[in-house]
């Protein structure tokens, strides 16, 4: 059993801070090719996520503190919906669906989300990355 606590949150914090990708993951699941990848992910503002689509899965983000914006395109690279990720007036989270177009803006340094996605663990290929 873990408990997810401020100290946790904090922790995973601490290290997006120090990291050159500015974001942190902690994972829940055991091993890579777990067929539920279950993970905090700590994000700091300046943190480049390109605008991308999971073909095999649809992924699921709870903002447990701070604040995101979700950003939804099409595959000319036209933004279609914009979303903002703030518990504080009531926005929690996101479900995005399997081949959805999309990317993330941190607003607020000490943001975590806990994300949820299909496994086996399958980095992004090249074709499902819009440059």
């Amino acid at each position: 059993m873990q408990i997810i606590t401020n100290e946790l949150l904090n922790s995973v914090s601490e290290l997006a801070i120090k990291s050159a990708r500015l974001r942190m993951n902690y994972n829940f699941h055991e091993h890579l090719d777990a067929l539920a990848q279950r993970l905090l992910n700590a994000l700091e503002p300046g943190t480049e996520l390109p605008i991308h689509r999971h073909i095999h899965t649809a992924e699921t983000y709870i903002l447990l503190r701070g604040k995101i914006k979700v950003i939804f395109y099409t595959e000319n690279k036209e933004e279609t919906k914009c979303v903002l990720l703030d518990p504080m007036v009531g926005n929690h989270g996101v479900n995005i669906p399997a081949g959805t177009w999309h990317t993330l803006e941190v607003l607020e340094s000490g943001s975590v989300i806990f994300e949820v996605k299909d496994g086996p663990y399958t980095p992004v290929k090249e074709e499902d990355i819009l440059r």
